[in-house]
């Protein structure tokens, strides 16, 4: 399916059934538009280690897998964060692995009952298309997840969201200055 990119980002919580699934539960859905080729946003996706800059601070999230992190499906990471002062550590697994397209984690142990997050990566006239897709069941009911869990990722992925147009922004600045400079060699 083609979808255009569209150029604010946004954040959606809904009831899983209110999108379709027979499931319980809740669906995060996320995008936004970065004004690259899908090629460098894949490879920056690609760096598990790169969940560190875009988790906010206040969360103290740390990968504690051992470098170098091959991406690949079957690949098991771990993590530790603080949630509201509470350590938790997780474990995801690469489910599905299709670059520079998609790629699927799913919770194994964590904070969750059921964390299954997709991410698509679409490029349209040289910009792409990021889209996150989580089903997601917390552990404690409704009314956890009216007062705790749904304000919390708004705010999670709301930073993550700042810190990808802010990183991809210097990204851009930096291949423009070199294939500017390409240019300048080249008629000099």
């Amino acid at each position: 399916m083609i979808t255009q990119p569209n150029s604010s980002p946004s954040i959606l919580i809904q009831t899983a059934k209110e999108v379709g699934l027979d499931a319980p539960g809740y669906v995060l859905t996320a995008s936004m538009t970065v004004d690259l080729p899908i090629q460098p946003v894949f490879e920056f996706f690609s760096d598990a280690m790169q969940l560190e800059s875009i988790t906010p601070p206040w969360l103290h999230f740390s990968v504690l897998t051992p470098q170098p992190i091959e991406m690949r499906k079957g690949l098991l990471l771990d993590y530790k964060l603080y949630l509201h002062r509470i350590p938790i550590k997780w474990r995801t697994e690469i489910a599905e692995w299709d670059p520079p397209y998609r790629f699927v984690d799913t919770q194994l142990k964590g904070p969750y009952k059921r964390w299954y997050h997709t991410h698509t990566f679409e490029e349209h006239n040289g910009q792409t298309l990021v889209k996150d897709h989580v089903h997601y069941i917390p552990r404690g009911g409704s009314l956890i997840h009216r007062f705790f869990v749904k304000p919390d990722l708004l705010k999670i992925f709301g930073y993550r969201q700042e810190q990808l147009a802010k990183l991809f922004a210097a990204k851009k600045r930096e291949i423009d200055s070199l294939q500017s400079s390409r240019v300048l060699q080249q008629t000099s």
